[in-house]
């Protein structure tokens, strides 16, 4: 009978229909397409959950084993889909577990909605039992938030909520509803937002500015794109494809815009930034002119500030007007969403192959394969490393694959190396940097894609600090398939340490569990690799595997990343060794 009911109530939102305000929280996530939630129940938001239980058959809710699993889930779902994620928590504790992910979220422009109770209206600012100001607290990371204290406002405030989260540069939205506006009534109604006064997601392109660029295209002798998530986030991998074939202009990708370009596209010239590639970082000081499309200037892009492309006429393609100069001032900036832009620049532009341009490129990529590419490939050493496990990876998954990475060595080794074919399928924590992203941020994804084959490669630091979300892994049969990179090291940390602090390990040195007897405790089929002789074998058999798997490959101890540019210092300056 409830279904039932609720299915009609489904039908008439457009009507006034009398309700409680934690029913209404249901209704407006259904008017919005949700159909998936991640979360952990407790006191505040208890009357929410009640009502979620009524739409089991509309909503399915995914009982992650802690809030911030709950965001990074949200992330990955998000990331793959390009829908907006959801996730749910309780007040005080709960609602402060989600403040990592959603600080991940505000730096990498990931849409999600987080929902948190709160104590009633009248216990606001008593110190209530778990009472937090979440608001306040989640203000710096967050797009937009609000406290709703009157169930009236239910509506009006997700409706805006959601078109917040996806408009524009996307970003995180954080709901907090006090108690007494969960259990109040209200005549409910639904309309869909679709602007916000003094609020213009999208600036309108200026025809002057992209005429200015096509000119300084059009007289370049050296040109360079380099491009970032807004690729992604424009959906304009078609736009930026047929601006690079028909200019023939060298481009290369931030971390985040991986896999906006087939990484085997032969104008594809690899990635920039600290653990870049040798070319694209060096010739960044060496171009003529600067293309950045949907990209920010990341420190870690551009290395130190004053010595970045100084030579060049650099155009930034950009949707946020903050963005703009904050960190290079541009020639020209092209504001808009990228596809938009990249489309009326595309008829501006002339044919072009700039061969002798490109060949320095090659050039640069043939001195880093002899000293850093082969090394990691096809290593001269006993021990496996972290690049041969990803090229199993590439063979295994035909470059098919969604790679969840975490943070660490493993995630600059697995950016340099996975061979992408399709966008969204590069997963990882680009500007906050959060280890224990991986595992939760692979469960959204496989949820989000679930016909597409998901892998999560952690560190084993990393790894350890979320491994209670197995039990999610377990509970839905997920088929993700999990590779720890155990080098009994924050790998990283130790990097540094060796190199900038004399070796001394100060707290980088990891005694580890038996993670095969972890998994296998979750009942997920486990697998340990110690020999390069039984690499590839494991691998297929992983990707083979028609449910969750997990592969632990014990890789060298202290093996570097490079190329590296030391922090500071100039793109120029990058070491190959």
């Amino acid at each position: 009978m409830e279904t039932a009911k609720a299915e009609q109530q489904v039908q008439k939102v457009n009507t006034s229909i009398r309700m409680s305000g934690a029913e209404a929280i249901i209704h407006c996530l259904l008017q919005e397409g949700v159909d998936l939630i991640y979360g952990y129940p407790g006191g505040a938001i208890m009357p929410v959950y009640d009502e979620l239980y009524k739409f089991q058959d509309k909503l399915t809710h995914v009982l992650t084993r802690h809030e911030q699993g709950a965001t990074h889930a949200a992330q990955g779902y998000a990331r793959v889909s390009g829908k907006v994620g959801v996730a749910m928590a309780t007040s005080g504790p709960g609602a402060t577990n989600l403040v990592t992910g959603l600080a991940d979220a505000q730096i990498d422009s990931t849409p999600i909605v987080c929902i948190t109770g709160q104590v009633p209206r009248h216990l606001l600012g008593s110190d209530a039992f778990q009472e937090t100001d979440i608001v306040g607290i989640s203000t710096p990371v967050t797009k937009w938030n609000y406290q709703i204290t009157k169930a009236a406002e239910i509506p009006e405030i997700f409706a805006r909520a959601f078109y917040i989260a996806k408009s524009g540069r996307p970003g995180p939205v954080l709901i907090d509803i006090t108690k007494n506006a969960q259990f109040d009534e209200l005549d409910f109604t639904y309309q869909k937002c679709v602007g916000v006064r003094s609020y213009k997601p999208v600036p309108k392109p200026d025809k002057g500015a992209l005429q200015e660029a096509a000119v300084l295209i059009n007289q370049a002798k050296r040109p360079y794109i380099v491009f970032g998530q807004g690729v992604i986030l424009g959906e304009a991998e078609e736009e930026l494809k047929a601006l690079v074939e028909k200019t023939g202009i060298p481009a290369a990708w931030t971390i985040m815009g991986l896999s906006a370009m087939d990484t085997d596209h032969p104008l594809n010239v690899g990635m920039v930034g600290m653990h870049g590639n040798y070319g694209p970082n060096v010739l960044t000081n060496e171009c003529d002119v600067l293309l950045a499309i949907g990209m920010r200037f990341d420190d870690r892009v551009t290395g130190k500030l004053d010595t970045y492309a100084k030579q060049a006429k650099v155009i930034h393609f950009e949707i946020d007007p903050a963005e703009v100069g904050k960190n290079i001032k541009p020639d020209v900036a092209v504001m808009g969403d990228c596809k938009e832009t990249l489309s009326l620049l595309l008829p501006l532009v002339k044919s072009n192959s700039h061969e002798q341009w490109r060949a320095e490129f090659d050039k640069k990529y043939e001195e880093e394969f002899t000293t850093v590419i082969q090394q990691d490939l096809h290593p001269e050493k006993p021990g496996l490393t972290m690049g041969e496990v990803i090229e199993e990876i590439n063979l295994a998954s035909g470059h098919k694959a969604v790679i969840v990475t975490d943070v660490g060595q493993h995630q600059m080794i697995a950016c340099r190396y996975a061979k992408f074919k399709q966008s969204k399928s590069n997963i990882t924590s680009g500007g906050l940097g959060t280890m224990g992203f991986a595992l939760p941020a692979a469960i959204g994804a496989k949820m989000g894609a679930p016909e597409r084959e998901v892998v999560a490669v952690i560190g084993d630091g990393g790894y350890q600090m979320t491994i209670q979300e197995l039990g999610v892994i377990f509970q839905h049969q997920l088929a993700v398939k999990i590779v720890v990179l155990n080098n009994d090291h924050l790998g990283m940390v130790r990097q540094w340490q060796e190199l900038f602090f004399e070796s001394r390990y100060a707290s980088t040195v990891m005694t580890n569990p038996d993670f095969v007897k972890i998994a296998e405790g979750y009942h997920i089929k486990a697998n340990r690799v110690n020999e390069r002789t039984d690499l590839k074998t494991a691998v297929q058999e992983m990707m083979a595997f028609k449910g969750p798997y997990f592969l632990e490959v014990v890789v060298e101890k202290e093996d570097n990343v490079f190329p590296m540019i030391p922090s500071g210092a100039s793109v120029s300056d990058i070491r190959l060794k």
